[in-house]
């Protein structure tokens, strides 16, 4: 049935899965990348990592396929769909199930508006929405262009294998914050709060979070240095959902449309669906320690201790030369 609040088109590219766990349910893992074209111009430059050219992204969907999960999604812009295709699809052919849909600014509620100057779309949490209509099970969420880990893809899928058939209860996989630091200079994270249950409170955006004199410190607002201990759990944008989660989503955007669709830069984030339902307890998110060390190009000299990263989890026979044949 069509939905009626957003006018997606989709393509759907139906590849044999490879069953690699067996599980009554398949977990569906949906992949932020609409991004991918400002930064990529146009995919044809999409940066290659690994031994043969592989990316970040591939080693996600590697990690994806050997934790059980059933189908991908790609959540692009129309814009670069033919290069997406060629450069990010066709190397999963006879592996697993495929599907892409498309954020655009235009992709709003009925009866919404927003100013007309908008150049980009609204947000992680606007790129979530654009699968409602093709996710019908628990599924997970990530960022195309972060590293994750295998432990925390096997987390993630074990968490959403047990909450199939049911509603409100989500999850965000929290990195240890100090497996999250860059070599090359300060970074910003979502600090998670939570109670004795490990189920989350709050994200709490900090800024220059850094190594220093052997300990691990922030700015807070008078930007005066905080310490957090090493294994503070922070947000990396790796969520897990059922898909009462794209109904409460519709309804927070109509809100925050209200109050910021004439404001050229606002953001419909993942964190703040998520806080709004956990401070009006429609739902909980329990926080799922993972050991991983997460790591990305956050500035352009950690490219080399990435590669060197990759090749170090090759030798030790954690992924093969080549992920894909």
């Amino acid at each position: 049935m069509r939905n009626e609040l957003f006018l997606n088109s989709k393509l759907l590219v139906n590849f044999a899965p490879l069953n690699l766990k067996k599980s009554n349910m398949k977990p569906t893992l949906f992949v932020l990348a609409a991004g991918m074209g400002s930064r990529y111009g146009g995919l044809k430059q999409l940066d290659g990592l690994g031994p043969n050219g592989e990316t970040i992204m591939d080693y996600s969907i590697y990690d994806a396929i050997k934790a059980g999960f059933g189908k991908i999604v790609f959540v692009i812009r129309g814009s670069f769909e033919k290069d997406f295709k060629t450069v990010v699809i066709d190397k999963f052919k006879d592996l697993i199930d495929t599907d892409i849909v498309f954020q655009e600014i235009s992709n709003v509620p009925k009866g919404c508006t927003y100013i007309a100057e908008r150049e980009k779309p609204w947000g992680t949490n606007h790129a979530v929405l654009m699968g409602k209509d093709v996710i019908h099970e628990p599924f997970a969420v990530i960022n195309a262009d972060d590293f994750y880990g295998q432990e925390s893809f096997a987390i993630l899928a074990d968490f959403l294998r047990g909450v199939e058939g049911k509603k409100n209860e989500y999850c965000m996989v929290g990195y240890r914050v100090g497996n999250t630091l860059s070599e090359s200079g300060a970074v910003s994270r979502g600090v998670c709060v939570v109670d004795e249950n490990q189920l989350l409170q709050n994200v709490v955006e900090r800024t220059h979070i850094e190594e220093k004199g052997g300990a691990i410190v922030y700015l807070d607002e008078k930007g005066e240095e905080v310490s957090l201990q090493s294994n503070t759990p922070v947000s990396m944008n790796m969520w897990g959902f059922t898909p009462d989660y794209f109904d409460y989503s519709v309804e927070y955007f109509k809100e925050f449309l209200a109050e910021n669709g004439q404001k050229l830069k606002s953001e419909f984030y993942i964190p703040l669906a998520v806080n709004n339902l956990i401070v009006e307890k429609k739902a909980t998110c329990k926080v799922l320690d993972t050991p991983s060390k997460w790591f990305g190009v956050t500035y352009a000299e950690d490219r080399p201790q990435v590669v060197l990263k990759i090749n170090e989890l090759i030798r030790k026979g954690i992924y093969p030369e080549k992920l894909f044949k």
